[in-house]
């Protein structure tokens, strides 16, 4: 039987969602997820780069939080192995942060010295040569520099390993929709759901683009929109398992994974719900993929994906309790980088939740920062 009373409700099943339920039952505590699946989740058009070094120039507090991310994923694989979770298919395969003409150097030499003052000794400066070598569809390039902590991993292998370890720790996990949510006075006391009422001292909102949905219900504003984003997978002859990440400074990244796959993306277009795969944004990635690695112009289209990336309204993630509803923690606004946030994200949550002094100051990141909720 269901449970119908827990101690967190977590809305939405997506990797931040499960993230947070899976930290969560690591603390001791009875979860519940509750999910709708929809169509066009984030984390299907996410490629999965994890280089945090290469982001210098984006605000210090966000830079921060991504650091914490990148070392967080290197962390996790051991742990969900241990509770028999399937292999979220992370790889050190390093990424290389190219400029492929005149235009991109003012921005490229920017990012590359923000980046090296974060990080000293870490970007590694390739010639031309080198990069091809490194990445060999690449076309002529300017400058280029090599990241060895670089990584990548399979969002939907992750969310599905991150799924096996919530509830290998007790987690109960619901399909369907939260239609309301319960409070005495500005205390939460749990949701409702299609499938009944659901007592929790506290509710994790990590809906995603459709987190405004779930504050609504509490007379709340998010701060979220949805952004679409498209991505594009190709088939090569190569052997493309050792090939870094690709990221040109102003142009469509490039991630490879075993077996001949690559994943080219991604669009940034403000179309509301609209979950579609379209000419125009196919057309777009296809031609300007070419532009930068001219060697992918024969590779075969396998299939294509679109997300829904939350975004809030001063691109900034939001993590932390709203002011005023106790006892309710939103995690949402990752934007195209909730893959590598998500999973800290979980962390973070979970000490919010169990009031363990989290590692970083999440202030810059808190709700409230937005007005009123």
């Amino acid at each position: 039987m269901p449970r119908d009373v827990t101690d967190v409700v977590v809305v939405g099943g997506g990797l931040v969602g499960a993230a947070c339920a899976f930290e969560l039952a690591g603390r001791g505590l009875a979860v519940t997820v509750v999910d709708r699946h929809d169509a066009g989740r984030a984390t299907d058009a996410g490629a999965g780069i994890l280089s945090p070094e290469t982001m210098g120039g984006l605000p210090e507090p966000f830079l921060d939080l991504a650091d914490l991310a990148g070392a967080h994923h290197r962390a996790l694989g051991p742990e969900l192995a241990d509770l028999g979770a399937p292999d979220p298919a992370y790889a050190p395969c390093g990424a290389l942060r190219v400029a492929v003409c005149e235009g991109d150097d003012e921005i490229y030499a920017v990012n590359v010295a923000a980046s090296t003052a974060r990080h000293p000794g870490m970007l590694e400066p390739l010639d031309p040569d080198a990069a091809r070598a490194a990445f060999p569809p690449l076309g002529p390039v300017r400058a280029a520099v090599w990241n060895p902590q670089g990584a990548r991993v399979d969002g939907r292998a992750l969310t599905a390993a991150l799924v096996h370890g919530a509830r290998a720790r007790g987690t109960e996990w619901r399909t369907g929709d939260v239609t309301g949510v319960r409070t005495a006075g500005d205390r939460v006391l749990g949701v409702d759901t299609v499938a009944g009422p659901l007592a929790a001292g506290t509710v994790v909102v990590a809906g995603g683009a459709w987190t405004p949905r779930v504050a609504a219900a509490l007379g709340l504003r998010a701060g979220v929109r949805p952004v679409r984003g498209q991505i594009v997978h190709l088939a090569l002859p190569s052997d493309t398992a050792g090939w870094p990440v690709l990221q040109p400074i102003l142009s469509h990244y490039v991630v490879a994974w075993p077996g001949g796959r690559v994943a080219l993306g991604a669009t940034v277009e403000d179309a509301g719900f609209d979950a579609r795969v379209t000419a125009g944004g196919l057309a777009g990635l296809l031609a300007e993929g070419v532009r930068v690695s001219p060697g992918l112009a024969g590779a075969t289209v396998l299939e294509t994906r679109v997300g829904l990336r939350p975004v809030s309204d001063d691109d900034q993630p939001i993590i932390g309790p709203v002011p005023e509803a106790d006892g309710v923690v939103v995690a949402t606004g990752h934007g195209a980088n909730g893959l590598l946030l998500g999973p800290v994200t979980g962390r973070l949550v979970a000490d919010l939740v169990t009031a363990s002094p989290p590692p970083l100051d999440l202030t810059p990141f808190a709700p409230a920062r937005l007005g009123p909720t």
